[in-house]
């Protein structure tokens, strides 16, 4: 029988993109809003795209807080991407303070307008907000959700903001931007990710099959 998993609605976002590429990868995947299936899958995938305040909002209005968090204290494999990645945190500093899920510890902070490469000179142009399109991540530890990628790999990114953890022992990988910034953490049975592997081909795919790897391991 396929392990099922439970792509979280919480009305933002990439969500149809994320289940096909589950699917894609042979994995059994379901959007739900339903704090029964949460609780009754074998994984947990939290997507997102958007605000930060938005995003707590109607994980509230939806009665998801509580089903996420008992997600990510199961032991069952995790899943956050891009939105849902920064939603695992204390807070965020997007349109004044907004508190997170609070599963990891650290701030969600916004690129600076006059963020520039760090050999570029005064007169160089900024780079652009939000950081769009492919990037490539640093390996920081090895972390089951990336085996078999290149060190070198890129994924693609979409976002305005990035997290800043108070524990650097999460750390996944790092992504340059003007600076260097956090693009994926882990942590037991979670992992995730500031990049959209759903989006990011064969790399993003390889990631989404060592997801479903980890359910059969668990």
């Amino acid at each position: 029988m396929n392990k099922k998993i439970a792509v979280i609605d919480y009305g933002m976002g990439n969500l149809r993109s994320v289940e096909k590429g589950l699917l894609r990868v042979g994995l059994e995947a379901r959007v739900t809003r339903s704090a029964r299936e949460v609780a009754e899958a074998d994984a947990v995938v939290l997507p997102g795209v958007g605000a930060f305040r938005d995003c707590m909002a109607n994980l509230d209005r939806f009665n998801l807080i509580e089903p996420v968090r008992r997600a990510l204290a199961s032991g069952r494999p995790f899943l956050g991407i891009c939105l849902g990645l920064q939603a695992l945190f204390t807070e965020s500093e997007e349109f004044g303070h907004c508190e997170g899920l609070g599963f990891f510890r650290g701030k969600v902070v916004r690129f600076s307008d006059d963020l520039r490469e760090p050999d570029a000179g005064p007169d160089a142009p900024a780079l652009k907000v939000p950081h769009m399109g492919w990037n490539q991540v640093t390996r920081k530890k090895e972390v089951a959700v990336l085996r078999g990628i290149p060190a070198d790999a890129h994924f693609y990114f979409v976002h305005s903001y990035h997290v800043v953890p108070e524990d650097p022992a999460i750390i996944a990988t790092t992504t340059s931007y003007g600076l260097e910034f956090v693009s994926s953490v882990a942590q037991g049975n979670v992992f995730a990710s500031q990049f959209h592997p759903e989006k990011s081909q064969r790399h993003g795919l390889a990631l989404l099959r060592n997801f479903g790897d980890l359910i059969d391991a668990s």
